[in-house]
């Protein structure tokens, strides 16, 4: 728990004079995002209250907050945990990826497009293959998708898919080998930002849709097999 608090007390001027519980929330929902959490984690009061500055009650709203996103699951009598999920949970979270980001692509319009964001993710996985960071390549590709999600321009897809990346997050976890699971797709990134600088949106919406459709295939097998392990 102590090196996941180190990057919490970096995060505490973010917080400014005008803590809140929301911004608490997108503080932990980030940091999960970004795999310093991992499921089955219980989550201190104390120490992350401590790390954050924030008081008890604000950091339980926090917690609320994130409970209700899938994020977190409270236990009677022992506290708040980062939530392990089941394969269904993965199912419907790739689910809601095509159907956004699917639909974020087709309704692009005519080029050209602000690729920039989605140009330096893709440089971020770039340098993370280059130090052997697999963490950080699934950082990278969540960030990714993130961009290309943005490209919609709309607020409410950005809050809705901030939580369901941040549960993919939480699926990565369970994957013993994250260089076999990322890798690949670094490439497809590349190809799907080359159809869009291309401006060839419907090449890029049918590559992410294989796309996800092969890391759904993937992710699962990891779960089917880890389930079949642990009973």
């Amino acid at each position: 728990m102590a090196e996941q608090l180190t990057p919490l007390a970096d995060d505490r001027a973010l917080l400014g004079r005008t803590s809140t519980a929301e911004r608490v929330s997108d503080i932990l929902r980030s940091r999960i995002a970004e795999g310093y959490f991992a499921p089955g984690v219980r989550l201190s009061e104390d120490n992350i209250g401590g790390a954050l500055g924030v008081s008890r009650n604000t950091l339980r709203e926090a917690f609320r907050l994130l409970t209700h996103e899938r994020l977190l699951v409270h236990e009677l009598n022992r506290g708040v945990f980062v939530r392990v999920l089941a394969v269904e949970d993965v199912e419907d979270i790739y689910r809601t990826r095509r159907l956004v980001e699917c639909a974020v692509v087709r309704g692009l319009g005519e080029p050209p497009y602000a690729l920039d964001g989605l140009s330096a993710a893709v440089d971020e996985g770039r340098r993370a293959v280059r130090e052997g960071d697999w963490k950080g390549l699934g950082t990278a590709n969540i960030h990714f998708h993130r961009e290309l999600v943005a490209l919609a321009g709309s607020d409410r897809t950005d809050e809705l898919m901030r939580s369901v990346f941040a549960e993919l997050r939480l699926a990565f976890h369970v994957v013993d080998d994250p260089r076999r699971l990322h890798e690949p797709y670094l490439v497809r990134n590349e190809r799907i930002l080359r159809a869009l600088s291309e401006g060839k949106p419907r090449e890029a919406e049918r590559l992410l849709a294989v796309y996800l459709d092969d890391s759904l295939e993937g992710i699962v097998e990891v779960y089917r097999r880890r389930v079949s392990e642990d009973t």
